[in-house]
């Protein structure tokens, strides 16, 4: 009986390893799909997200192939990557789900590539909190394409996150209203090795590992971190000389009328 439960438990063990080792295989999978949707979309510069939102983003999330089927009722599911500036540069990559539903008469179902710019500091406390709901937490609506962001609206000025989808090759914004960011504690523990929250990650507070780099790497080439100006940097001018003095001589003939009197008498 003893040995029977010790081979069980011994199964058990292998079989939890064997999940956590595929599941981890997904995680990696995913951040090289996000990597590569976004060198995809910026390699367009006519239709890429501008760059003046890029350089300006608090948070960047990405979902590759995210699922959306509808039959009068829709839903949409997908799992994607987040990552967030931090004084350090990029955080590492914290892992999420994307779902929600909408009403309305539309049938069908593609795979579409998600993108979500979160824009504010707003924005990105509601990222942090590790779920959300956008357009009811953080204001969210459809990006403008393109590296001119000159026919952004008052509307899309003041939304906290803005979001994009690609499908078929065809990149545009899309409004991804009443989708709920929730993060997904299973791949953020298979891929760390630990159940961090949404906040350790982002805040840069968990070290990014090397298998992270691909997906880092494309951030920081498309939204790069601003570089502090050292001293060692700084624009140095030369340092002007003081404008000579008269020469002793006349510093004493020209120091006052009373000076100019006694040597008069002098003489």
């Amino acid at each position: 009986m003893k040995k029977t439960l010790t081979v069980a438990v011994i199964l058990f063990a292998l079989g939890v390893a064997a999940l956590a080792s595929e599941r981890r295989d997904a995680d990696l999978d995913r951040i090289q799909s996000a990597a590569t949707v976004l060198r995809e979309i910026m390699s367009a510069p006519d239709r890429s997200i501008p760059d003046s939102i890029m350089s300006g983003a608090k948070c960047i999330a990405i979902i590759p192939s995210s699922l959306k089927a509808s039959f009068i009722i829709g839903a949409n599911y997908g799992k994607g990557v987040a990552t967030c500036r931090t004084d350090k540069g990029w955080s590492a990559p914290a892992f999420f789900r994307l779902t929600g539903g909408s009403f309305g008469f539309q049938a069908g179902g593609q795979a579409s590539d998600l993108v979500l710019i979160i824009r504010t500091d707003e924005g990105m406390q509601q990222m942090l909190r590790s779920k959300f709901k956008l357009g009811a937490d953080a204001s969210a609506a459809a990006g403008p394409v393109g590296r001119d962001a000159q026919a952004m609206t008052d509307l899309t000025l003041r939304a906290q996150v803005l979001t994009y989808s690609r499908s078929r090759g065809l990149f545009l914004g899309v409004s991804l209203s009443g989708g709920v960011v929730k993060q997904d504690a299973a791949d953020t523990t298979a891929f760390y090795g630990k159940d961090f929250s949404f906040r350790t990650v982002l805040n840069g507070e968990v070290p990014a590992p090397a298998d992270a780099d691909v997906l880092l790497q494309a951030v920081e080439k498309y939204a790069p971190t601003p570089r502090p100006v050292t001293h060692a940097g700084a624009e140095m001018h030369p340092v002007q000389a003081a404008p000579a003095g008269p020469p002793p001589e006349a510093a004493l003939t020209q120091s006052s009328p009373a000076a100019a009197n006694l040597d008069a008498q002098n003489h």
